[in-house]
């Protein structure tokens, strides 16, 4: 691991109504055991993206270090010998997406060339198992014009699936590049838009799409510039815009036919979740044929059986609802019919992978604050559990083996190894292992009350670190985002308890109704009641953790919640303020009327609103935290960022102004370069020093009366 970061962030006043914030990049090795600290946090190397050789002998993954000096990460490929074990051994300096060649001795990957982000292929085979040590240099194999979005090896390993960016009606990669080069030179800097979205997540629409394309090896293993377009007329992005993957797309078992999911455009994708998935000749002989249309919500992930007989695919059944829970559905190609293969399991899982004999699915799912992997009988539907506690973030089959990634409250990823029934589990890399065994930790533990209607609800604590019995510790009270979502016993790099546990802070956080892992119905129950059966959970959560945990000290607690958990934050300051000295509020929603007119995925807002407001007005108004700020007290902290488009600037600037002109002490934190999420390193340092910084100057002793306003 790196060396840790030895330098604090100094906040310099300036003047009366601004601070600026110098940070200092030299690196000192911490010596001996210390706190967990955000510092350990950044330069934590995280393992990811496992892959099991085809032989079950060698497993890649991808890591990702941090260039603090540079504010960037930097990924690299590793492999490692399964069969004799030793170290990982690093093949590919810069690059990832890691991928094996069908015959286990190469791996695909990518990486930029000349600054366009290519596909290419490392060698390591030497005719009696892979050479580690003197591996042949890459060789590039794609050539396209524009970068490389994604890509998906054939089973036979002839041809590729390459997903690229382009403006649709370009008959060519070099069309696009054409254009966009033409576009900088320009001197004139305005875009005129005809229809939404003009900017999804933290990115401005330039009217280019994702698009698939086929690109087949020569004799020489390389691709044409110019690959075969597949999805021509389709009016969306394969994969979908901002987070589709390969997931998106795959071919059938003999190569001859490509399936993806894509939502069509049109003019109603702002308030659209209706995802179809289509096949289309891997030859571009036909155009794409829409197999889901009868559905008017998400079907995603498809992949066949294989036989190639069988297509298996998720299933929303609610239309606009991007939380509805995804049903595992078979598609039989020769008649048509499909069935349900998993009603009885009341989970909702996140991808698909089908054994090599075609009789189990193998899925990950949220499940009672855990995160496992699952495995799913294709006949009977009949679900079993195989890595249970803790959170797989990752996996990969081959040869009856079983190769993932595995985290917890208290242990970034590592790469696991186990049969295909998920017996024999061995961790086989231990990256970052004497960092932890020096950055001391808060030990968890989950508890369970009666909530809302007297339904169980779940949380956890984390004790803070050097926990001593009969002491009382201050809070950080963690209000999850999502809202469908869930604060689970697994590794965050973003809200990780362990950075308030090290700070001295016990933590409590609850997992309320809308959460995922509880059953669909649980998740249901918060649309249209944002403020309701939540904040009683919330409520009732507090007064449990501090029943059951004497060294909670009720009187030195502060709340902090991001995206909807900030929206709590803001709704909390106005109608549950009583027992916070502080509240800490991250890109949350201020205005659910504002908010509506400024976000851009529209289909969140209608359906968790039962409508649009200039339909039913007052479904917004009845939780609007903007009412209550008469009511508002409590010293808050708003974190907000320029490019977070979701929930945009506007609403936390709203806030620090109300705050400001109510004259609540407050500090408004704005990041020009941040989405939703921070994730520059020197953010994320700067980020938790300033709000471990509010939470202390509101928790400590001689603040008791400070902390009411």
């Amino acid at each position: 691991m790196k060396p840790l970061i030895a330098a604090l962030l100094l906040a310099l006043a300036v003047t009366p109504a601004m601070a600026q914030s110098v940070v200092d990049t030299s690196f000192t090795k911490s010596q001996g055991p210390h706190a967990f600290n955000v510092r350990d946090l950044v330069m934590m190397d995280r393992v990811g993206d496992p892959q099991l050789s085809p032989d079950g002998r060698y497993a890649a993954f991808g890591l990702r270090s941090t260039d603090y000096a540079a504010n960037k990460g930097v990924g690299s490929i590793y492999v490692l010998d399964l069969r004799n074990g030793g170290q990982p051994v690093k093949v590919v300096d810069k690059g990832g997406s890691a991928r094996w060649a069908v015959d286990g001795r190469s791996l695909y990957f990518m990486a930029p060339a000349k600054g366009v982000d290519q596909l290419w292929r490392v060698d390591l085979g030497d005719g009696a198992g892979l050479n580690l040590v003197k591996h042949a240099a890459a060789v590039q194999v794609s050539h396209g014009a524009l970068d490389l979005g994604g890509y998906k090896l054939s089973p036979d390993g002839r041809q590729v699936l390459l997903s690229y960016e382009v403006f649709t009606d370009c008959a060519t990669l070099a069309c696009t590049q054409q254009r966009v080069e033409a576009r900088d030179k320009d001197k004139a800097s305005g875009t005129i838009y005809k229809k939404l979205f003009v900017r999804h997540w933290d990115t401005w629409a330039n009217g280019r799409r994702n698009q698939l394309f086929l690109g087949q090896f020569d004799g020489k293993g390389q691709l044409a510039a110019e690959p075969k377009l597949l999805s021509r007329g389709i009016d969306g992005d394969v994969p979908s815009k901002p987070f589709g993957d390969e997931g998106e797309f795959s071919f059938s078992p003999d190569g001859k036919t490509v399936y993806f999911d894509v939502r069509i455009a049109g003019t109603s994708e702002p308030w659209s979740t209706n995802f179809d998935v289509y096949s289309v000749p891997a030859d571009g002989s036909a155009a794409p044929r829409n197999l889901t249309a009868e559905n008017k919500a998400w079907d995603a992930s498809p992949v066949a059986s294989p036989d190639g007989k069988t297509l298996y695919y998720l299933a929303m059944r609610k239309p606009g609802f991007e939380a509805d829970r995804f049903a595992i559905m078979a598609l039989d190609l020769a008649t048509g019919a499909r069935h349900e293969v998993d009603p009885q399991w009341d989970r909702s899982p996140g991808g698909l992978t089908v054994s090599a004999d075609g009789k189990t699915l193998y899925a990950t799912a949220d499940d009672n604050g855990q995160h496992p992997l699952f495995a799913i009988d294709a006949a009977s539907g009949k679900v079993s559990q195989l890595v249970s506690e803790g959170t797989v973030s990752g996996f990969s089959l081959a040869a009856g083996k079983l190769l993932l990634t595995r985290d917890d409250l208290k242990r970034p990823a590592d790469v696991y190894m186990a049969h295909a029934d998920g017996s024999d589990l061995k961790q086989v890399t231990h990256f970052n292992a004497a960092d932890l065994k020096n950055a001391k930790m808060g030990d968890a533990e989950f508890f369970t009350f009666k909530g809302w209607n007297n339904e169980t609800v779940q949380g956890y604590v984390v004790k803070p670190v050097d926990y001593q019995a009969g002491q009382t510790y201050p809070v950080a009270f963690i209000i999850h985002g999502g809202p469908q979502g869930a604060m689970s016993n697994g590794w965050s790099y973003r809200w990780n308890p362990q950075t308030y546990a090290g700070q001295g802070f016990a933590v409590v956080t609850v997992n309320f109704h809308g959460s995922t892992g509880y059953g669909q119905a649980f998740t249901d129950s918060i649309s249209g009641d944002w403020g309701g059966k939540p904040l009683e959970d919330l409520k009732l959560g507090w007064k449990a953790a501090l029943d059951k945990y004497s060294f909670l000290d009720g009187d030195r607690a502060c709340a902090l919640g991001a995206s909807y958990g900030g929206y709590m934050v803001y709704w909390m300051a106005g109608v549950w303020n009583q027992p916070w000295k502080c509240l800490v509020d991250h890109d949350g929603v201020f205005d659910a009327r504002a908010m509506y007119y400024d976000t851009e995925e529209l289909w969140f807002e209608e359906y968790e609103n039962g409508g649009t407001p200039f339909d039913h007005p007052e479904n917004y108004e009845k939780f609007n935290p903007v009412n209550h700020v008469k009511d508002w007290r409590v010293p808050m902290m708003v974190v907000h960022s320029a490019k977070d488009f979701r929930i945009p600037d506007t609403q936390g600037l709203g806030a620090f102004t109300a705050l400001q002109r109510r004259g609540i002490p407050s500090e408004l934190l704005h990041f020009p370069d941040e989405n939703h999420w921070v994730l520059k390193p020197h953010n994320s340092v700067q980020w938790h020093d300033a709000v471990n910084a509010w939470l202390k100057q509101w928790t400590a002793k001689d603040a008791a009366k400070a902390g009411s306003h």
